[in-house]
């Protein structure tokens, strides 16, 4: 199986730059985006041999969430299960016959760190909620995690040490999630490999520079580590400030 996930940062702007075409060639079994921006009707996107399901934020033009898979699953269920998480849109939970498909958009801590101690609830909730579900089933866990995890994750880890996506709570949140058994398939395959980013700043000449943040990820239960094949950033694709992040398993 094919999986991808990509924040598109506005999946209209990124229908204007390729998003269909990259989405027909690569011919994913389960192909999820976050930050749609979208409500219900804006966009008429509803590929052919795929079953879709959308999660809308409720405020206009933010966040959102949204998955495509092949196969139609089992279940469907949209955000956390706990109301003051779960208006934003920004989690779908799909069921298959061996394995949970979680898509998530983490929340930005925002600048000045706004919104950390917010973060820090939100963390909590959801580590809780992936561990619910594993007692059932494998999860695997894909988005825009907006965290990079170590120093090796973003160009200038020095520079942004206290800064929104790399605080060292943040930071401490992820490790808690590899700690309870989640594998970071990217980091699984290539643990010291250095310059590959999904993320980049449109300011700066950023992504030009290769100045970027890995903060795109695949993460799936400790049960599912023997059928990973291959993970992979696809940094060569554009149409947003981040790129598709891929894993191949089973």
């Amino acid at each position: 199986m094919k999986l991808i996930s990509w924040n598109v940062n506005g999946l209209r702007a990124c229908m204007g730059k390729g998003f269909a075409e990259f989405f027909s060639e690569i011919d994913a079994d389960i192909f999820s985006v976050q930050e749609t921006k979208l409500q219900a009707g804006q966009i008429d996107f509803a590929p052919e041999g795929y079953f879709s399901y959308w999660n809308y934020a409720k405020k206009k033009g933010y966040s959102g969430v949204a998955t495509f898979t092949k196969k139609e699953p089992l279940s469907v269920s949209y955000g956390l299960g706990i109301e003051e998480h779960d208006t934003e849109g920004r989690v779908i939970t799909c069921e298959f016959d061996d394995f949970y498909h979680v898509t998530v958009y983490t929340p930005n801590s925002q600048d000045g760190l706004k919104r950390l101690d917010y973060r820090m609830e939100w963390e909590d909730a959801f580590l809780a909620y992936l561990k619910k579900l594993e007692e059932k089933k494998p999860v695997i866990v894909c988005g825009d995690l907006n965290v990079a995890h170590k120093e090796i994750d973003l160009k200038n880890p020095k520079t942004n040490r206290k800064n929104a996506g790399f605080t060292d709570e943040e930071r401490a949140k992820f490790t808690a999630l590899t700690e309870s058994g989640f594998v970071d398939t990217f980091r699984h395959f290539y643990p010291d490999l250095e310059g590959v980013y999904s993320w980049w700043s449109y300011r700066f000449r950023a992504r030009e520079k290769n100045a970027g943040w890995r903060i795109d990820y695949f993460l799936v239960s400790e049960a599912l580590r023997k059928d990973l094949k291959d993970a992979k950033i696809l940094t060569d694709v554009y149409g947003s400030d981040h790129c598709p992040v891929e894993v191949d398993i089973f």
